[in-house]
């Protein structure tokens, strides 16, 4: 009787791991949900603009801050950076243009406005882990003054970092200002090949 039990209690753990197992072969994750670690060093990849937005607000929300919105302008600007440094394959807030010229010859009137910038991170989640671990580019995303938010990623297959990125945070001038607005210019953050992050 024993012996009977034991074994229908073996089958049917079997059985279990069975059907669990053949759960997890066909499982694909529902469409429409972002990939945080997709990579984007290929030619065909985008980055999840809304993604990027939803994660840097989360971050911002558990910080008892505000979220921040996506940008048209703020978007712009950060392609553009991104571009630059990828055509030159140099990582510099400099590679176009100087952060406070380009925020104040562009259309947004910033009150204030912050950058950071990566290169070597291939992933949104690589990228967002880098800046979060760094005090200087974390306390830009958790800057109290920003509202509003750019975000870019540019592949660049020649290079050794593969892939450029640039944050741009900022609040427009036409929301309450306070006296210790300032376009800022931040640190940006080196990566590639695992090598330690370099602080400038």
């Amino acid at each position: 009787m024993i012996r009977a039990w034991a074994a229908t209690r073996v089958c049917g753990v079997l059985a279990g791991l069975a059907v669990l197992a053949g759960c997890a072969g066909n499982y694909n994750p529902p469409s429409g949900l972002p990939d945080l670690n997709r990579s984007l060093a290929t030619a065909d990849a985008k980055l999840d603009v809304n993604a990027a937005q939803a994660m840097i607000s989360g971050y911002r929300t558990n910080n008892g801050l505000g979220p921040v919105t996506i940008d048209p302008e703020l978007m712009k600007l950060a392609s553009q950076q991104a571009h630059a440094m990828a055509a030159r394959d140099e990582l510099e807030h400099d590679a176009w243009r100087p952060f406070s010229e380009r925020i104040q010859q562009s259309s947004f009137d910033a009150a204030i406005a912050v950058e950071n910038i990566a290169a070597g991170y291939q992933t949104l989640a690589e990228a967002f882990s880098g800046w979060r671990n760094s005090p200087p580019h974390r306390a830009n995303m958790l800057n109290p003054r920003v509202t509003k938010m750019g975000i870019a990623a540019v592949y660049a297959p020649a290079s050794k970092y593969k892939v450029f990125w640039s944050l741009i945070l900022a609040r427009p001038d036409d929301q309450a200002a306070r006296p210790d607005d300032q376009v800022a210019r931040p640190n940006d953050q080196r990566r590639s090949y695992g090598t330690v992050s370099v602080e400038r």
